[in-house]
């Protein structure tokens, strides 16, 4: 080929003057199969092979003067500017664009650059980031102040910006000035993070007092009451206070907190916090008093931290053993007398349970749970097993995620499926969790197992949907087909897993796939929600653009059904179709609907039609088309009709309000009846009017 391509090269070189030569091609002789035959698979995987190959880097170009340079320069420019022109909203074509001409030294045309670009898109946080360095890289100070002043007054919620100002202006010595920008910082009352950064600013310096003013700030006025009403804050402050020695004044801190939260708002952990402290300076006594005062005003089941602490205190420092054989003891004798007298109280054999698993040994719980799962409720009806798997659920979790036995964990899942009576019903939830147990264990093939099993035996929707997701997550997109097609032949009236299905064919780009499956699942004789595929469907063919083929849709879907909602968006459809005569489309379509909703018994649907035609006549519409519908508008009425109860005795009467439509030849003399009610109407208030008033009369009469 190479030779060829050299002769071919020297014949065009030698005929520039002449005609050019066409060449010939060589005619195959031997058109017998060759005896080495290169299978497809040889060639993809030498095509993979070849992948790995570097390629040569792109040739060294060497600018020798001024006018070669300028002439580079010129053409990069040309082609930033041409991207740039295509799509100005591409900011990263811009900030290319900033940093080439950064490159080259060019700062004011860098500048001019990312000011066209904050001219776009001044909201772009990257664009303001890239802007600001460029000019801190370049040691433009003034101007660096200048574009972060700029960003934190047009974005004042975007932390970044603030956080880099601040350590700017610290890097470079002015402290005063990196303070000055915190407060104002502080003015707009940033979140948590931000109050800490000030605080850590000021303990760089060794500006306690600052710190405790911001913190004062933080914790009283700005902060806690309006913003951040969180114990950890005040947990915070009063550790800054113990860490700088400062010990009276972390004591009044945390008796300040117990002030303020009161005993309707108590939390446990300050408590906590407050006895630890108390017990580094070796106030026992203050710290018993503390834990005692917690533990009779907090709910015991929002106490279970502040006990294990208090039991941890007494264990070190008094008589741990009184309290634990008191308390401990107390309930597990509660707990054991409920379960003896009904061994069917699940309730209470999961509160044995988390008494059990708070303090004794793992032989011990074990037994515990083996004595609760024995309990199998005695009737084989869901409504009975439905707190009895959570025994096994809490099993399972407890041997995998605190015994860290997997084994163990394994077998509890083995046995509860077994013991599920599944030709009756099943828990979709005991399935899954095994599957992803088996997941965690990096156990693939038995958790694809599992799941086959379970739909299977017992087929449910909510297994369908935790496989397919599982698969979807491992991008098996062929298991995801068949899957699919499993589920919706156990289900084929479930409009949602018709949906998904095509939309995962829309996403893997087999756009006649997707269709197909739509066309299948509108061909259903029964779905339980076809309003949803249909709109589905029709949302489909828009995104592809298939305008005509959601036309026939929508002829389609009018044939099923006349509801005015339909002839709506199939209006509203052709609106926005973008055709040269869409007003004429829409304003048809309106016209058809109207014919078709005459025979409609819902008047209140044909108003609603009337309604949105009027709205687009009075958008888009000339005087005549708005003067026609108007004319087209019901007159409400309001009428009385008999009421009858269910023995058929008279109910009274009841009234309501109808619509006559002008249209309706059988209306015309109700309308006709109706405006010489309304002017006889009008000309009794006349006559009223001149008998509460003679005195004008006469005065008329005079005149």
């Amino acid at each position: 080929r190479g030779g060829a391509g050299a002769r071919r090269g020297g014949n065009m070189a030698s005929t520039a003057a002449g005609k050019q030569r066409i060449p010939k091609v060589a005619k195959v002789k031997n058109k017998a199969p060759a005896e080495v035959q290169i299978t497809a698979e040889q060639l993809l995987r030498e095509a993979k092979e070849r992948e790995l190959e570097l390629l040569p880097p792109p040739p060294q170009q060497k600018i020798t003067d001024v006018e070669e340079l300028n002439d580079y320069k010129l053409r990069k420019r040309k082609t930033f500017e041409d991207n740039i022109r295509k799509n100005r909203t591409v900011i990263s074509n811009w900030i290319k664009y900033a940093q080439w001409e950064e490159s080259l030294k060019e700062i004011q045309r860098a500048r001019s650059i990312y000011e066209r670009a904050l001219d776009v898109d001044y909201r772009n946080v990257t664009l303001w980031l890239k802007y600001a360095e460029m000019e801190m890289k370049n040691r433009q100070v003034n101007h660096a102040r200048n574009i972060w002043d700029r960003a934190i007054t047009t974005l004042p919620r975007v932390n970044q910006f603030w956080y880099k100002y601040t350590y700017m202006e610290e890097m470079l010595g002015n402290v005063a000035g990196s303070r000055q920008v915190f407060e104002r910082w502080m003015e707009w009352q940033p979140e948590e993070q931000a109050w800490h950064s000030y605080i850590n600013f000021e303990l760089r310096y060794k500006e306690v007092d600052r710190a405790r003013s911001i913190y004062e700030r933080y914790i009283l006025f700005s902060v806690l009451v309006i913003v951040h009403p969180d114990v950890k804050n005040w947990i915070k402050y009063a550790r800054f206070e113990e860490k700088h020695s400062y010990f009276a004044h972390a004591r009044k801190v945390y008796e300040r907190a117990v002030e303020f939260f009161g005993e309707e708002h108590m939390d446990e952990h300050l408590y906590v916090a407050f006895a630890k402290f108390e017990e580094n300076q070796k106030e026992f006594e203050r710290v018993r008093v503390i834990y005692k005062y917690a533990l009779d005003r907090i709910p015991k089941q929002d106490a279970q931290n502040l006990f294990k602490n208090y039991t941890i205190f007494e264990k070190k420092f008094g008589d741990r053993r009184g309290i634990e054989d008191i308390i401990v003891s107390k309930r597990r004798f509660q707990y054991e007398e409920e379960v003896k007298a009904n061994p069917h109280n699940y309730d209470a054999w999961f509160d044995y349970l988390r008494l059990v698993e708070s303090d004794a040994d793992a032989e011990t719980v074990r037994e515990v749970y083996e004595r609760a799962i024995a309990n199998v409720p005695p009737i084989q009806e869901k409504r009975h097993w439905k707190r009895y798997i959570y025994l096994w659920i809490n099993y399972a979790l407890y041997e995998e995620l605190e015994a860290k036995a997997s084994k163990r964990t394994r077998q509890v899942y083995q046995a509860c499926i077994e013991l599920l009576p599944h030709k009756k019903f099943t828990f979709a939830k005991m399935w899954l969790l095994y599957a992803q147990f088996e997941i965690r264990q990096k156990n693939l093939p038995l958790a694809r197992r599992a799941l086959g099993t379970s739909i299977g035996k017992c087929p449910k929707n909510k297994l369908f949907k935790g496989y397919i997701e599982l698969e979807l997550q491992l991008r098996e997109f062929d298991r995801c087909r068949k899957l699919y097609e499993k589920f919706l032949e156990f289900a084929p009236e479930n409009c949602t897993s018709w949906i998904k299905f095509a939309e995962l064919e829309t996403i893997l780009g087999d756009i006649d796939r997707a269709r197909a499956i739509y066309e299948l699942a509108i061909g259903q004789p029964r779905l339980d929600m076809p309003e949803v595929l249909w709109k589905s469907y029709i949302d489909f063919e828009i995104e592809q653009e298939e305008y005509e083929k959601t036309r026939n849709l929508y002829r389609r879907l009018l044939q099923r059904t006349q509801h005015v909602k339909v002839w709506i968006s199939f209006a509203q459809f052709e609106l926005s179709a973008g055709r040269e005569d869409r007003l004429q489309c829409c304003r048809q379509i309106y016209e058809e609907a109207n014919k078709a909703m005459r025979s409609c018994e819902e008047k209140e649907e044909r108003v609603m039609l009337l309604e949105s035609w009027r709205s687009f006549e009075d958008e888009f519409g000339s005087d005549t088309t708005k003067e026609r519908i108007d004319k087209l508008m019901p007159e409400k009425i309001k009428k009385r009709r008999k009421l009858q109860a269910e023995d058929g005795s008279d109910a009274g009467w009841e009234e309501y309000y109808d619509y006559i439509f002008p249209e309706d030849t059988a209306n015309q003399p109700n309308l006709k009846l109706l405006a010489m009610a309304k002017l006889w109407k009008k000309q009794q208030q006349e006559s009223e009017a001149a008998a509460m008033d003679p005195d004008k009369d006469i005065d008329e009469s005079q005149t």
